[in-house]
């Protein structure tokens, strides 16, 4: 009795020791973390930073060279449409010392001289044409007669002639030497007094608000110097940069929502246009890439963005997809099959899978993704909503492994 005791304690013994080290060594049950698969809206969106830019914007330049008066507006002034905002006045000519004027005075005088001298010698070839045509009147009456030769009425009448020529000579230079004083008079005029003239006045080509005055005080400008940038700032329009990839697929219409411009609220939008020809960019850390403008336009009222102005940075979302009531599994819970399914799916190249959590294992499923964004995929075959599934699942978990969901 005493040996079978002892045969039955040892059994015993050696049962309980096998059943701990059967529990050590035994597989334990994965901790995962899981997720639900959801009926809804999906959309995948490009995300840039853009800016915004007027859709037009006029520069007012000197048309010819002046010198530029005082001008009173500033940046944010309001102006409307044919509005005065610059006055050019003509250039001054070079200041001229005490010697110069008293050579224009002068020149005044010598002018005023020679204006008489004129004067003189027209009254004096006039005298000359009356006596001419006296000789001539006598000469005929003496010719009819003949008392003289016909030689001698030949030269009075030329002589007559002679004399009208000399009185249409003195006569342009009377006029001459009458160009010549009012050219020194104005000469001097201008030095004397220093006026100006009349003024070139510039007006705005559109209403708008004033950006930039890039002269404000009385200065000679060249012709063709930039004076006063002119914009409607309730005209503006967004311009994002984006990958030459990104912009591909974008198409003129596509819904924009406009996010991180310092308004309580987002703005909607959408694209304009995008850009035919791209251009190359150097990003931060060095890379060139290869990028594109897209152009796209407030939808909003204005009353919403008014605080907006030129050259504002702003964030833009621009939808390329979007659908309702699909089914949506969570991004972090796909991973590509790399031949672990079966059939068609897994013949695909970009096939994805996800293992989905049922009654504490873990079980693989192929999907077909149609779409996905950065938090969640649009799901068509392979997930129902309603479905647990197992986010970031690790290396350890395969097809029946036992998983339980991680206490948090």
């Amino acid at each position: 009795m005493k040996i079978k005791r002892t045969w039955v304690l040892s059994g015993l013994g050696a049962a309980a020791t096998l059943a701990v080290l059967v529990w050590a060594f035994a597989p334990r049950p994965i901790e995962v973390e899981v997720a639900g698969v959801t009926q809804g809206h999906f959309e995948s969106a490009v995300e840039e930073d853009g800016k915004t830019r007027l859709r037009d914007r006029y520069v007012v330049a000197a048309p010819l060279a002046g010198v530029l008066s005082r001008v009173a507006l500033r940046e944010g002034d309001a102006v409307e449409a044919g509005a005065v905002v610059a006055t050019l006045q003509p250039v001054l000519p070079p200041l001229h010392d005490q010697r110069t004027l008293r050579e224009l005075r002068v020149r005044v005088t010598t002018a005023r001289a020679l204006a008489d001298r004129a004067q003189a010698q027209v009254g004096a070839a006039e005298v000359e044409l009356a006596r001419a045509r006296n000789e001539l009147e006598r000469s005929e009456e003496l010719a009819r007669g003949g008392f003289i030769s016909r030689n001698r009425l030949d030269n009075d009448t030329l002589l007559v002639r002679s004399a009208q020529k000399n009185v249409e000579s003195t006569i342009n230079a009377r006029r001459a030497a009458g160009y010549e004083v009012e050219q020194a008079l104005a000469a001097l005029a201008a030095v004397e007094r220093g006026a100006p003239g009349a003024g070139f006045v510039l007006r705005s080509p559109a209403s708008g608000r004033v950006l930039r005055v890039a002269q404000t005080s009385e200065t000679p400008l060249a012709a063709g110097a930039p004076l006063i940038e002119i914009g409607d700032t309730r005209q503006l329009e967004v311009v994002a940069e984006l990958l030459t990839t990104e912009a591909l697929p974008l198409r003129p219409g596509a819904p924009v929502v406009i996010e991180r411009w310092g308004g309580p609220r987002s703005l909607a939008g959408h694209v304009r246009i995008v850009e035919p020809g791209a251009f190359t960019k150097v990003s931060a850390l060095g890379v060139e890439e290869q990028r594109v403008r897209v152009l796209i336009d407030l939808d909003s009222p204005a009353d919403q963005w008014q605080a907006l102005g030129d050259g504002y940075r702003v964030g833009v979302r621009i939808v390329t997809r979007a659908a309702d009531n699909v089914t949506l599994v969570p991004a972090s819970a796909l991973f590509p099959l790399a031949g672990n399914g079966s059939g068609a799916m897994a013949e695909a190249p970009d096939a994805m899978a996800m293992f989905a959590f049922e009654q504490g294992r873990a079980r693989l499923r192929p999907v077909q993704v149609e779409a996905r964004n950065a938090q969640v995929a649009w799901v068509r075959h392979g997930a129902r909503a309603g479905d647990t599934v197992i986010v970031y699942p690790p290396p350890s978990v395969g097809e029946g492994v036992r998983v339980k969901v991680r206490e948090r």
